[in-house]
């Protein structure tokens, strides 16, 4: 069983097809400078997918129901848990051994059978699995907007909405991020303090939405000063409570999350971490995004631990004071070598990137030889370059041993360290000075402090005018008299805050340091080394560790672009020419270097987060690409490129169209009509006088609008989208290029079952079968074997080779070889559920397709065989990036459509890419795909290599008659139709 089961079962709903009161959300804004980013997007859409399962797709909300519809709906959802193979127990145990309070709080709320509690009772929640610095609190509040939304639309309860979390500073930052919402969105996000919450519902708000906020660690089953009793809050059980990291900080941590499902029992739970471990998290969770997947889907840096142990650091090993000045020559060193490169790098752009930082964090800051001390201590003998003997040479010399090696970083299989040998030899102590120190020549320390600020002490050389360290830490008292005892101390009397001002770029600070006081709710770009010192020995440090290695990774290469470079450079957000003069030096900068006290326990910990991922058991195994495609140069497999248009849709409005229903047109038109002042719309709408002069013009002439089904019923929702519709801008047809890696999936292969000898046996065995056709015809032609004992193993190869097959828990997997394919070989699955392997052939119109495919290329006169040379390949539209642009409606925006095959054929000069998508008729939205598909390749007929390209687009469906003829003509039954119409009609 998958141990992200929410999102694998949402993976069959497609957002774009639910009502239009579902989808018509603007997903990327969040404030006027701040959008989401697209795993931000899909987080908010498959939260709304789920709530649209609970609320209406099982049984539909009504208002003013009764509780008792509630619990249908958590029987029919928890039903779809276990119809998707949900084969666990999950029930709670009601044990009175020890937990005497905690079963009397479950026994007064849930049923029990057999001292159990159902799991069904609870399953009204789904989970979001976030790496630290993913934006969390952005995908919270925007979600906590769309709920009032919904509730507004009467698609869900009007329920309060209660945000918990562990700590007053995730508070503060949570009210930060509101604040900022809230200047450029409406209707407001007004919050309360739970205690508040008999007032407010006396006088609850006309102009906002009411979101009440505590410590999730004060509310238990007692009333006390700062603890509250949740029963004084219970509402009969009607709440959406948003979770952050609401199990942290929790000692009676069993008790208060079945508090908060008590809260949420007739409503929902929305439960948000970095760090998953309970079962039912993992089971419930609509959305996975971890550190290892922000890593590799490019939104954050590199990651690698280095062997070059702090152990000089340990309280139970004794070492000298080179070794211990060793290693922190290492991290200075490193953070040199990452500063170079940011230099050059604003050679070109002042703005681009972070000024590198070196970050130290330790277990001790006020005991007697704390790690702090004995870190500092090291840092004021460089800067007096009081290094031992060779200790400098050494250090770099042993750094240089390990990094040459180019290692892989943690997640990213393939991807290498690259350090440039003249570059980091070349760093001396003076490069170390200069970088880090702030300063031209070696000197003393002093210390600056701020008379009003307990927390931190920034430090510079006496050479130099500029700090370049800075300790933050809860209270600097007994530092100033135990461990500076001697250092001269400047006073200052500006309120500024160092550590408050480390993003700015103005900021001198090179070394931050200190213990866990500030790892979590800051936020910035600027770690490059991690010093984790006497951190990571324990299994209690474990989610300090990964939440610390987040803040590191963060990444922003250009202002408000958060992905690395080659990633934006992909995706067209960076100039070409920027890109090519900054691309080999920016490596450095977008790697995250860590040492740690102890290595391998650093490795477990962050390791653990990919297992953590995974399914029990989970094995990745790749196929291999048709070996003809690198034998034979004629096969030239191309592809289309689109480009983003330089102009908005009502530049061009004839192409792509409003639905609209024509009730909703009649009371549109009847609304417009009734304000006369065209001020009054572009005040209430935030819009432009344009695009108030096209609306108007299109409701007396209908050129923009088409009618069908769709309703909005809200005459607000329905102009904003409206002029939303006009506003973006669609992709057009670029260029065609030659196939590299967009087609991907089969190197991705997810197996999760404990032996998967025989499943690789038997591909191996298919993938060799044109081996041995050729090596049979080649001992036919010397006379080696007559021609029935080549007839008779040809047909051995065709039944037994060329197809095996493979059971697991009674599904069957069946591989299979066609000559043509992209990739060998083929996997297929008749069973649609299964669910123990990944990115394979399943859908059942696919595997149809597939099978009727070898059939008709058994017969002798298929028409393939007038064609110089065809290949075709299965595409996944969850990895691969080959894809045709559309206008979908229910969105209000360009979606792409990924066609389940595309085939190339080539005759003569006449080159042919054919798009097929064998799903029927089922999927209603086909004619959108169409209208898209004509509006870029209707006349596209391109001149690539000497060769006349044209892209074609076909559907499949079991019976043609069924199709509105102006849309017949991309549809055929039969294979072989297929085939006739493209040879008749080239284009």
């Amino acid at each position: 069983m998958s141990r992200i089961f929410l999102q694998n079962m949402l993976e069959g709903i497609k957002f774009e097809n639910l009502p239009s009161n579902w989808t018509s959300f603007d997903l990327e804004k969040f404030s006027r400078n701040k959008k989401l980013w697209d795993f931000q997007q899909e987080a908010i859409e498959n939260a709304i997918k789920v709530l649209w399962k609970y609320f209406e797709d099982f049984v539909d909300y009504q208002d003013g129901e009764k509780l008792e519809t509630n619990k249908k709906r958590k029987e029919k959802f928890f039903e779809w848990y276990k119809s998707n193979g949900l084969y666990e127990d999950l029930y709670i145990t009601l044990d009175k051994k020890g937990r005497k309070k905690e079963h009397n709080l479950l026994r007064d709320y849930y049923p029990q059978e057999n001292s159990k509690i159902p799991y069904k009772h609870f399953i009204n929640r789904m989970s979001f699995w976030m790496a630290t610095g993913s934006g969390k609190s952005l995908v919270i509040i925007k979600l906590i907007h769309i709920l009032a939304e919904l509730i507004e639309r009467k698609e869900i309860p009007p329920y309060d909405i209660l945000f918990l979390t562990h700590r007053d500073d995730l508070i503060d930052q949570l009210k930060k991020h509101v604040d900022e919402f809230n200047s450029s969105n409406e209707p407001k996000i007004i919050l309360k303090e739970l205690k508040e919450y008999p007032e407010v519902k006396k006088e609850p708000s006309l102009s906002g939405i009411t979101v009440f906020y505590y410590r999730s660690d004060n509310l238990s089953d007692e009333q006390k000063e700062k603890i509250i009793d949740f029963k004084n809050y219970d509402n009969n059980g009607k709440w959406y409570i948003f979770l952050d990291e609401a199990h942290k900080g929790d000692k009676e941590e069993s008790k208060r999350q079945h508090i908060y499902s008590i809260l949420s029992r007739n409503g929902f739970l929305f439960n948000f971490s970095a760090t998953f471990t309970d079962p039912r998290d993992i089971i419930t969770c609509a959305f996975e995004f971890n550190l290892s997947s922000f890593i590799k889907s490019g939104y954050g840096k590199h990651i690698h631990v280095l062997k070059q142990e702090i152990r000089a650091f340990r309280d139970d090993e004794d070492y000298t004071s080179e070794e211990k000045q060793k290693i922190v020559l290492k991290s200075l060193i490193l953070l040199t070598y990452v500063k170079k490169f940011y230099k050059k790098i604003t050679k070109n752009k002042s703005d681009l990137y972070h000024n590198p930082l070196l970050l130290v964090l330790v277990n001790s800051v006020n005991i007697e030889d704390a790690d702090l001390k004995l870190f500092f201590d090291e840092l004021v003998k460089i800067g007096k370059k009081k290094i031992g003997g060779n200790v400098y040479k050494e250090a770099r010399d042993e750094l240089w041993k390990e990094l040459k090696e180019e290692p892989e970083f943690i997640f990213e299989d393939g991807e290498k360290i690259k350090i440039e040998e003249k570059i980091f030899k070349s760093i001396k102590i003076n490069d170390i000075l200069n970088y880090v120190y702030n300063s031209q020549t070696s000197g003393e320390i002093e210390v600056i402090r701020n008379r009003s600020n307990n927390k931190e002490l920034a430090f510079k050389l006496k050479t130099s005018d500029k700090p370049f360290a800075l300790i933050k830490i809860g209270d600097i008292s007994g530092w100033l008299k135990e461990k500076l005892v001697g250092y001269e101390v400047q006073e200052r009397f500006e309120e500024e805050s160092f550590f408050e001002n480390l993003n700015k770029e103005d900021s001198t600070i090179n070394i931050l340091m200190g213990s866990r006081g500030f790892y979590e709710g800051w936020d910035s770009n600027r770690p490059n080394v991690i010093n984790f010192i006497n951190i990571g020995m324990g299994e209690d440090a474990r989610k300090f560790i990964l939440q610390s290695v987040g803040r590191g990774v963060r990444i922003e290469p250009v202002k408000g672009k958060r992905k690395r470079l080659i990633h934006l450079y992909n995706a067209k957000e960076i100039a070409k020419n920027l890109f090519n003069n900054i691309k080999d030096k920016v490596l450095p900068l977008e790697t995250l270097f860590i040492f740690g006290t102890n290595k391998n326990a650093l490795n477990i910990v962050i390791g653990e987060l990919e297992q953590e991922k995974k399914k029990e058991g989970e094995i990745q195994i790749s196929l291999i690409k048709n070996p003809a495609i690198e034998k034979n140069k004629k096969y030239k497999l191309l592809i289309p490129v689109y480009k983003i248009a330089n102009y908005p849709l009502f530049k061009n409005r004839k192409q792509v169209k409003f639905e609209i229903c024509k009730e909703d047109f009649e009371m549109l038109k009847k609304f417009i009509e009734f304000i006369e002042d065209d001020r009054i719309l572009l005040m209430r709408y935030n819009t432009e006088p344009e695009k108030i002069k096209i609306l108007k013009e299109s409701l007396r002439t209908k050129n923009i609008f088409k009618f069908s089904e769709k309703s909005f019923k809200n005459v607000d929702l329905l102009i904003q989208r409206f002029f939303d519709h006009l506003s973006f801008a669609s992709e057009e047809f670029e260029k065609f290029k030659e196939l590299e890696d967009e087609i991907k999936h089969f190197k991705n292969i997810k197996v999760y079952f404990k032996d998967v000898n025989e499943l690789q046996r038997k591909i191996e065995t298919v993938s060799q079968s044109d081996k041995q056709e050729r090596e049979l015809k080649e001992k036919y032609k010397k006379g080696k074997i007559t021609l029935d004992e080549y007839t008779e193993e040809i047909k051995r190869i065709t039944l037994m080779i060329r197809e095996g097959e493979v059971e697991y828990q009674g599904k069957r997997l069946r591989i299979k070889h066609i000559a043509t394919h992209y990739y060998l070989p083929l996997i297929l699955s008749e069973d649609e559920k299964i669910d123990y392997i990944k990115h394979i052939i399943k859908t059942k119109s696919e595997v149809e397709f597939i099978n009727d495919l070898d059939d008709y290329l058994s017969e002798n006169d298929n028409k393939f065989k007038m064609f110089d040379w065809w290949m075709f390949s299965k595409l996944d539209e969850s990895l691969d990036e080959i894809y045709i642009p559309y206008y979908n409606p229910n969105l209000n925006k360009i979606s792409r459509f990924y066609p389940d095959f595309i085939f190339w054929l080539k005759k003569g000069r006449n080159y042919f890419i054919v798009f097929v998508d064998p799903k029927g008729t089922e999927h209603v939205d086909y004619q959108r795909k169409i209208d898209g598909y004509n509006t870029i390749f209707r006349k596209n007929k391109k001149t690539k290599n000497s060769l006349q390209v044209t892209v074609h687009l076909f559907f499949r469906t079991k019976d043609i008659n069924k199709i509105p003829k102006e849309y017949q003509k991309f549809w055929f039954d039969q294979i072989e139709m297929m085939l006739s119409k493209l040879l008749n009609h080239p284009q």
